[in-house]
């Protein structure tokens, strides 16, 4: 009898052993998650979040809307998000968005290092780096960029002279439907190549296309679940399949084609007559000969050059089409439009940023187009560098900050129809009005450096796209209003026809 009990005892231990074991450590292991990510006192609320992954998988946004509006209702102007192990809070409300990009930005002047960034670029380029290296390249682009026309009537010229060859292109498709995608980048593009690269090219260009298309696929891609979970697990996700190595290997071929083309420039440069932003880099590398002093070495030209790639080309060419998709369903507003060029520039002439003066409702379309469009939704991130206290609340060093431009740019204190194009709300008494909430470009140091270079392009392709054509749906085709989500929120593919004005 004792021999069956003890048998009895030892099969249910057999199989207990194993559960108990695996139960602890799983407890073990919530707990620990918990102890090290428990909000500290007077931290700023936000929703439940799950051990491990935080509020990584508490969004759909399937359904083509940001969480933030809603969020920002229910939790207040700080709202506390965990992206696995990285601590966040969103910012909402002009006040405060102000109070921590100017008035304490000292304390918010660096950008966090995400995972596969930091495998990426590592502290290098314009965009995601921060200290010497960001100061350092900051100052050198803009010094350079001023060098290459910006702010001078060559610049206009050379953006003048591709709105051209887009309009071109466009023509070429005889009013029949198409996608304006890929147009619309070539010539966004060639704007930025010209400064980077010293040379535009023609559309049918293979090593060009070949450059667009990785550079769409990495910021598609960069917005992908898989991303996003190497940026929370990298040491997990780095032995793992996934769109997240199909991005690294794409951004090695991005770096190559950069690097090709310094091998390019090396043949024939001159330091007294730079040609472009790689030729004065190089002339800015060779004042310093000892590269560990500086960030001015062959990775940060790379990056920067990609960077400026990328920015000057994305953001703008997802609000033009997000302006021709809003001009193409709302008719009323292109028929405007379309009146006040008439009578501001007519047909004879190419539209310069000297018109925009004359056309206040022109401007306030693609202001609007900005606000509607919101291709950022969150601002790019920064980083808390020293313990601080904002409305209250305690933001520890390291907490990753998001400025909440979708509900600063939705917010019906601010706006008379805030889900609604409507180009009246940069109007006032017939002159176009600056508004306070509207920041797509951010504001502060680390505000878009490109801002200026942007506003030309938008004006001078807007206007001469809307000069030359009417934009339509195509027949029976409804157009959607939808975002596609990737590192910014552009369209959904859509088709439309463009039908010359005569």
């Amino acid at each position: 009898m004792l021999t069956t009990i003890v048998s009895l005892l030892d099969t249910i231990w057999a199989v207990l052993h194993p559960m108990t074991l695996l139960l602890a450590s799983v407890t073990f292991l919530i707990l620990a998650d918990y102890l090290k990510s428990r909000r500290p006192r007077n931290y700023p609320p936000g929703p439940w979040r799950l051990p491990f992954v935080g509020n990584l998988f508490q969004f759909d946004l399937d359904e083509g809307r940001l969480p933030s509006q809603q969020l920002a209702k229910k939790y207040g102007n700080l709202i506390s998000l965990d992206f696995g192990n990285i601590s966040s809070v969103v910012i909402t409300g002009m006040p405060l968005i102000k109070e921590v990009l100017t008035h304490m930005e000292q304390n918010f002047l660096k950008r966090p290092m995400m995972p596969l960034r930091e495998r990426v670029f590592n502290n290098t380029g314009l965009l995601m780096s921060s200290g010497q290296t960001w100061k350092e390249q900051r100052r050198f682009t803009l010094m350079t960029l001023k060098n290459f026309g910006l702010g001078k009537k060559s610049l206009e010229q050379r953006i003048q002279e591709e709105a051209l060859h887009l309009a071109d292109a466009i023509g070429k498709e005889e009013g029949h439907p198409f996608d304006p995608h890929l147009k619309i980048t070539n010539g966004v593009s060639n704007v930025i190549c010209s400064i980077t690269f010293g040379k535009r090219f023609e559309y049918d260009d293979g090593q060009f296309q070949e450059l667009l298309r990785l550079s769409n696929e990495v910021i598609y891609l960069e917005a992908s679940m898989m991303c996003v979970l190497y940026n929370v697990f990298p040491s997990i996700m780095k032995y793992l399949p996934g769109s997240h190595q199909t991005v690294f290997r794409k951004w090695e071929k991005l770096k190559l084609f950069v690097s090709q083309m310094m091998d390019s420039h090396r043949k024939d440069w001159n330091p007294e007559e730079p040609r472009d932003f790689i030729d004065a880099f190089f002339t800015e590398m060779a004042k310093y000969p000892d590269k560990t002093t500086t960030s001015f070495n062959e990775e940060n030209l790379i990056c920067s050059t990609l960077d400026l790639f990328f920015a000057g080309t994305e953001t703008t060419s997802a609000t033009l089409r997000w302006a021709l998709l809003y001009v193409s369903v709302h008719q009323e507003i292109q028929e405007k439009v379309h009146a006040e060029i008439d009578r501001v520039i007519g047909h004879g002439r190419q539209p310069g940023t000297a018109d925009r003066e004359s056309m206040p409702y022109t401007n306030a379309v693609i202001h609007e187009v900005q606000r509607m469009g919101n291709i950022i939704p969150l601002n790019a991130p920064r980083e808390v560098t020293a313990d601080s206290t904002l409305a209250g609340f305690h933001l520890p060093k390291g907490t990753m900050i998001l400025t909440n431009l979708t509900a600063l740019h939705r917010d019906p204190k601010e706006w008379a129809t805030p889900d609604t194009f409507n180009p009246e709300h940069f109007l006032e008494n017939g002159q176009f009005k600056k508004r306070e909430s509207f920041l797509p470009f951010s504001i502060g140091k680390r505000a878009c450096l490109g801002e200026q270079l942007a506003r030309y392009e938008l004006f001078i392709f807007f206007t001469a796209l809307m000069q030359k054509f009417t934009f339509k749906p195509p027949v029976n085709e409804k157009l959607s209003l939808k975002f596609r989500m990737s590192l910014t929120l552009s369209p959904v593919s859509y088709r439309i026809c463009a039908i010359p004005r005569l």
